[in-house]
């Protein structure tokens, strides 16, 4: 059966690793929207024009382009048949509205969202840990800000749609699978 997932959590939760350990077990495509925005400024899309318009003035790039790459990935030949897990999109709730619809019109829905709930004290560690240039205390303080303003509406939309798992993502990597897995093999 074809599943179809989102991941969720804030910057340092997690999500890459555990979408790696998924994709091995699990036939499915992951699907980051940063790739989705590399690939079309790669190729010189129009949407990836577009988008450079924005970001070149230092802009978001609006939730109609983003939403135009990510339903163009979500049409492609692999995504019909194995199925998809979402990261990084939806940022927000008129993405996640968005989706919704999409997937409706095309006969899809999402399975399950996965959410990896961290402390800020771990967040903070391991974001500190990673050692880039940019990952000083303030700027990820204010990214931890900025993402939580984000994420909670996208927690609540999940969880009032019935579809939300809520995992602990301070624990061992292999213990925090152990329960993706669980929901996963239930599903």
């Amino acid at each position: 059966m074809v599943k179809n997932l989102i991941l969720l959590g804030l910057p340092g939760a997690g999500k890459g690793t555990q979408a790696d350990f998924i994709v091995k077990d699990y036939a499915m495509v992951h699907i980051s929207t940063g790739d989705i925005f590399r690939a079309n400024l790669t190729n010189n899309t129009e949407l990836g024009e577009k988008a450079r318009e924005y970001m070149d003035a230092g802009n978001l790039v609006p939730d109609e382009i983003t939403n135009a790459m990510v339903a163009d990935r979500l049409s492609q030949a692999d995504v019909e048949t194995d199925g998809f897990m979402l990261d990084g999109y939806p940022r927000n709730e008129a993405q996640a509205e968005f989706l919704d619809d999409y997937l409706s019109e095309t006969g899809k829905s999402i399975l399950a969202t996965l959410y990896f709930k961290v402390s800020d004290s771990l967040l903070r560690e391991r974001l500190l840990g990673r050692g880039r240039a940019d990952d000083t205390p303030e700027v990820i303080d204010n990214r931890l800000e900025v993402n939580k303003a984000a994420n909670l509406p996208l927690v609540n939309y999940y969880k009032k749609a019935g579809i939300l798992h809520t995992i602990d993502g301070g624990r061992e990597l292999t213990e925090v699978y152990h329960d993706v897995r669980n929901i996963l093999d239930t599903l």
